[in-house]
């Protein structure tokens, strides 16, 4: 069964969750309400946690199969469970689809303030991507 995903941090980047999810699928912009974005300490990617009066803005890619959701779920390990969401789209409309929340054992690891997908871009990007650039290899 194929879902849709809601990406939030380094997955926004379809070269990455290409790469990551092993296939690329087609996506659009999605907000995602009642949830914060954190860097995560000492790491390029941010976590969300649910957090009431909370929107973030990401990225819902469709048509997810169960091997790229294989694949996702390696790749966001021990710390992130995927779980149901739904996200508001451009045209205000609303898609179910799942997201990896910060499991509550690990938010000891979050930082305060916001991610900054900007700064990842211009600062992070090929940091993570020398970092996990061996991932593809599942």
């Amino acid at each position: 069964m194929k879902r849709a995903c809601f990406t939030y941090g380094s997955l926004m980047c379809e070269d990455i969750m290409a790469r990551v999810a092993g296939g690329a699928f087609s996506s659009t912009a999605a907000m995602l309400h009642g949830y914060a974005r954190h860097p995560v300490r000492d790491e390029t990617y941010p976590a969300i946690v649910p957090r009431h009066g909370a929107s973030v803005a990401g990225r819902l890619y469709r048509e997810v199969d169960a091997a790229a959701l294989q694949r996702l779920d390696a790749f966001e390990g021990e710390m992130y469970a995927r779980t149901p969401v739904c996200v508001e789209l451009p045209d205000g409309g609303r898609a179910d689809a799942e997201a990896y929340v910060f499991r509550p054992a690990w938010e000891h690891l979050l930082m305060p303030g916001e991610w900054d997908f900007e700064r990842f871009l211009a600062h992070g990007k090929a940091h993570f991507l020398a970092r996990y650039l061996g991932f593809s290899k599942l």
